[in-house]
């Protein structure tokens, strides 16, 4: 007599469910997001998003870029790395009212975004703004050097406007590390907000530490075309660049406070 078990076809096929999606959207549930924070800290206090911060006041946060600013690879628009941003400071400053405002257009390069920052940018009077550039110069071989001179016109120009800035690097992906400019691309950037003064997220060395530190796979934090991110990466990335601004900020009032502290000090007669 023939006997069936539905319960074990079900399960059977859950196992084979699991099985299939492990690669990828299973893997990246179970992963860690972290990063260590030497990788993570940004090298300059944020002046401007502390005053805000301290004063109660209304925070408008620019993201230009590229594809991965956009968010080519999520779920959704709601899943790209600006919008899990604002989700991500809203819950570490509830009393505030913050927006992340998504200026990511895919394919551009820094040209590209500098033609756009009038309007795109400077417009919304952002209090900070936070600049994906140089991944496009290496996937098409451009000029890299080049490059150089229109990060420094970029800064000069959102400096005027007096807004925070942070550049984000590349991500760390096989199509972009296979580009033998990539790592020239990542010291140039470095380099340059190093000479102006202004904080940098090391994308690039935060997803190279999932890769080699926390041995995840690229089908954990990267898209099928091996290229851009994913949901789990964007929410990290999120997640990571949310502490570092908020560390940032806490570093820019202590060194206020500090100042304030050393003026009122009585000097010796």
């Amino acid at each position: 007599m023939r006997r069936f078990f539905p319960h074990l076809s079900v399960v059977l096929g859950a196992s084979a469910l699991a099985v299939a999606f492990m690669p990828g959207e299973l893997a990246a549930q179970t992963a860690a997001c972290s990063s260590p924070s030497e990788i993570t800290r940004l090298g300059q206090p944020l002046r401007r998003l502390a005053h805000r911060i301290a004063a109660r006041q209304s925070i408008t946060i620019v993201a230009i870029g590229s594809s991965s600013t956009a968010g080519a690879g999520a779920s959704s628009s709601a899943a790209s790395y600006p919008s899990r941003l604002e989700v991500e400071l809203k819950a570490r400053f509830p009393h505030l009212d913050i927006k992340v405002l998504n200026r990511g257009v895919g394919g551009e390069v820094a040209a590209e975004m500098l033609a756009r920052f009038d309007k795109a940018v400077l417009a919304e009077q952002p209090d900070l703004v936070l600049w994906q550039v140089g991944t496009n110069t290496v996937l098409r071989h451009q000029n890299v050097a080049a490059v150089e001179t229109l990060i420094h016109e970029g800064i000069e120009r959102l400096r005027t406007s007096g807004s925070d800035i942070v550049l984000i690097d590349p991500q760390f992906a096989p199509k972009v590390t296979l580009e033998p400019e990539a790592p020239q691309m990542i010291r140039l950037i470095s380099a340059t907000a190093k000479a102006e003064n202004v904080g940098v997220f090391h994308r690039f060395d935060v997803m190279r530490h999932w890769k080699e530190a926390q041995a995840l796979s690229f089908e954990t934090f990267l898209s099928p075309d091996g290229l851009h991110m994913n949901d789990w990466s964007y929410a990290c990335v999120a997640k990571l660049l949310a502490s570092s601004l908020e560390d940032a900020a806490t570093r820019a009032t202590a060194v206020a406070g500090a100042v304030r502290s050393s003026a009122q000090r009585p000097t010796s007669p």
